[in-house]
């Protein structure tokens, strides 16, 4: 029986030739019967059909640039697609040129028919289909690549600008042009990029062209410009009525006229006025007519009333502040170390802190301890700025000022002068490592760590600022002091309360410790990172080693850091060591990393806190190492032998895989599964062949682990040793018939 069934595709073949071979004879090489009837045979060479059936209908019309399907059956040269050119001619293969555009397609199959009559023999079975309408476009003026494009039939202006690669810099967009023949149209081309609406275009035809103009902006002479530069030149594209803005602002320009703008909003457009302007003598020239405008007075009261009117071609100037000596009743002045030193007009309301404020206040070389009021009556009053600030408002009171008085603000004696140098211990604080500028730092009642750092100039790069410690100053008998910890990164991701920042004493050190460049190649920064800020990760990853660690870091950021496991790391089977600093044994647990890339169950994952060992072990690790009842043992003819990890969830078919499959000369129809059960060893068979074919996964054998599968070699199949005996009768038979007489 499995001889024969050996045998069946041979003789099935065989049957084969005898019944069919005389048939197929009849037919040469190249050559096959027609197709039945009611079925299409294909064209050769002829591509189908490019639009919707009314595209192919014989009563349309061709157009410029079209391109038609020829087709004669027997003639290569005639079976192509060709185009009609700008001229509306068709180049007929030894036939030349036959105007066709205008015509239909029926006429214009019947023109060509007539044409091709004349050089070949027979052309009854001559066609013509419209393949594809094709638009013949020129684009002009300033697009980047002007000429000649070719575009879809349906395309609009916009692909046609495309085509001729995009506007150029300095293009009008809302004096664009389509020119037919004679005919101009123009449109709005900025309305459109504005609304999107086709209406606002013109639909092309073939042989259109269409020319982009150049704004007036750009002048007579050829030059590259920038968009930029560009657009501060202002919008306007009549000269007639635009709005002119010069003087001290700081884009003068032409603007377009707008009925409903006022002298504000043309300012603005000018990008404002500037520092140098005289605002209160903002001159307008409106048909002729000269007027001023005061912006100062404008923008103190409000009143709409004061705005000139401003129409199509006025000219707005702003003149710049001629600088001069002030002097008054209401003027008072500040010298010296400020921000903006000169004389400002107070009215007899403002207090010395408004003066000081308006002049800018002091700069960071100011003795506000020093300051000094030169009263207009000749006597002059000392003014501790700094002493005002600190002593709320108690045993204090600011200048009185006067019209004509001056507020002179000196400068340090030794600005360069260490702060060591003027303050004593008992009024500084320190703050040492990764900050911009540690040092030591006046101190104040009011002051908090956050306002010791920023006063440092905040933490650098690699400072870990979620273990900043503040050392308070040590006591007189040697005593130990308490250290407290400060976490920074949390209060900045998660907010917190102010009044629970450490509060600085005189003396306090606020160390900021740095974070290791690198823990894998740069052993000796672990001493700098202290074993309970540190997490240790080893195993099958790409950067084992020792991490440092804050409370707002995850599991897997861990992992990250380390770069992930290995390619062979087993990701079922992570394991995490919580020591929790005890004395006693430490807590394991077990993490399914593949469970939770396939779940995204944020529950799997471990919570991890400093001393914690996170372990990734490798699947291909000595097999030695796993207990008989851990494994399968997958032996024989099998891609890759050897014991593998099993669980219930898998089937043979899984272990098999993981072995690397059968080889190519394994007895699979006799696999056999060696497992425990009822107390004895015993051996199943099981038939792969079978279950390929069948797909009954009923028939799979119960795997446990412990079990050995044993895939034999088709070499020790029964069938392979009939099959060598039978080759041996096979010779022995054929000698006999030789031989015999």
């Amino acid at each position: 029986m499995r001889i024969l069934i050996r045998l069946a595709p041979a003789l099935a073949a065989l049957l084969l030739w005898f019944v069919a071979g005389p048939a197929l004879a009849q037919y040469p090489a190249g050559n096959q019967p027609a197709a039945p009837a009611g079925t299409t045979a294909p064209r050769p060479g002829g591509p189908a059909l490019v639009g919707t059936p009314a595209e192919s209908s014989p009563d349309i019309k061709i157009r410029f640039g079209d391109t038609l399907f020829l087709s004669l059956p027997g003639e290569d040269t005639l079976n192509k697609t060709l185009q009609v050119d700008r001229r509306g001619n068709l180049q007929l293969p030894e036939v030349g040129l036959v105007e066709v555009a205008g015509l239909t397609i029926a006429q214009a199959q019947a023109k060509l028919k007539n044409a091709l009559a004349k050089v070949f023999r027979d052309v009854s079975r001559f066609e013509v289909t419209l393949k594809e309408r094709r638009l013949l476009v020129t684009v002009a003026g300033l697009v980047k690549q002007p000429g000649q494009v070719e575009l879809p039939g349906d395309a609009t202006v916009q692909q046609a600008i495309n085509a001729a690669g995009g506007l150029a810099q300095g293009a009008q967009l809302d004096r664009m042009q389509v020119r037919r023949g004679k005919e101009v149209i123009t449109f709005d081309y900025k309305k459109y990029l504005d609304n999107g609406d086709n209406s606002d275009v013109p639909i092309l035809q073939p042989l259109d062209e269409v020319f982009v103009p150049a704004s007036p902006l750009i002048g007579n002479v050829q030059m590259d410009y920038e968009a930029k530069s560009l657009a501060s030149n202002g919008d306007a594209g009549d000269d007639r009525s635009s709005i002119k803005v010069f003087g001290e602002v700081n884009g003068p320009a032409s603007f377009a006229y707008k009925p409903e703008s006022s002298i504000i909003e043309y300012l603005m457009r000018a990008g404002g006025v500037t520092r140098f302007a005289t605002v209160e003598g903002i001159r307008i020239i409106d048909k002729g007519q000269p007027q001023l405008f005061n912006l100062k007075e404008y923008l103190d009261t409000g009143n709409h009333e004061l705005l000139p009117k401003i129409g199509p071609g006025a000219t707005i100037f702003v003149p710049k502040e001629v600088e001069e000596v002030k002097g008054g009743k209401h003027t008072v002045y500040v010298m010296g170390e400020v921000f903006k030193p000169g004389s400002f007009e107070a009215s007899p309301q403002a207090t010395f802190l408004d003066i000081l404020a308006n002049a800018g206040g002091p700069t960071r070389f100011a003795d506000t301890s020093g300051i000094r009021v030169l009263h207009v009556d000749g006597t002059t009053e000392a003014f501790d700025l700094q002493a005002f600030s600190l002593a709320k408002g108690r045993d204090t009171s600011m200048p009185k000022m006067q019209s004509g008085d001056a507020i002179f603000v000196p400068e340090h004696e030794v600005t360069q002068q260490d702060s060591w140098l003027k303050f004593t211990p008992d009024r500084i604080v320190r703050i040492i490592g990764a900050v911009k500028n540690p040092g030591r730092y006046e101190w104040n009642e009011q002051m908090n760590i956050l306002d010791l750092i920023a006063q440092s100039g905040g933490p650098t790069r690699l400072a870990n600022t979620s273990h900043i410690e503040v050392l308070p100053t040590p006591t007189v008998r040697g005593e130990n002091s308490t250290i407290t910890v400060f976490d920074l990164a949390t209060l900045v991701d998660k907010g917190g309360r102010l009044d629970q920042l450490p509060m600085l004493k005189p003396g306090d050190t606020v160390s900021v410790p740095d974070l290791p460049e690198n823990p894998v190649d740069n052993k000796s920064t672990w001493l700098q990172q202290s074993a309970d800020t540190s997490i240790y990760i080893m195993g099958a990853v790409q950067k084992p080693g020792r991490y440092a660690f804050s409370r707002n870091v995850h599991f897997l950021d861990i992992l990250g850091a380390a770069e992930g496991p290995s390619a062979t790391a087993d990701l079922t089977n992570v394991r995490v060591t919580h020591r929790r600093g005890g004395a006693g044994p430490a807590a394991l647990t077990k993490v399914n990393l593949t469970l939770y890339f396939n779940s995204g169950d944020e529950r799997m994952l471990p919570d991890v806190i400093p001393g914690d060992v996170i372990y990734v072990p490798d699947r291909n690790a000595d097999w030695l190492t796993q207990t008989k009842e851990q494994t399968v043992r997958v032996l024989g003819a099998v891609g890759k032998p050897g014991r593998y990890k099993f669980d219930d969830s898998m089937t043979i078919l899984d272990l098999l895989a993981e072995a690397g499959g059968p080889t190519l000369d394994a007895y699979q129809e006799k696999i056999v599964v060696v497992n425990y059960a009822q107390g004895q060893d015993q051996a199943r068979l099981f038939n792969l062949v079978q279950f390929a074919r069948t797909g009954d996964f009923r028939t799979l054998p119960v795997l446990r682990t412990g079990d050995t599968v044993y895939v034999p070699n088709y070499s020790q199949s029964d069938w392979r040793i009939f099959e060598t005996y039978l080759q041996d009768i096979a010779s022995v038979a054929a000698l006999i018939a030789i031989f015999r007489p």
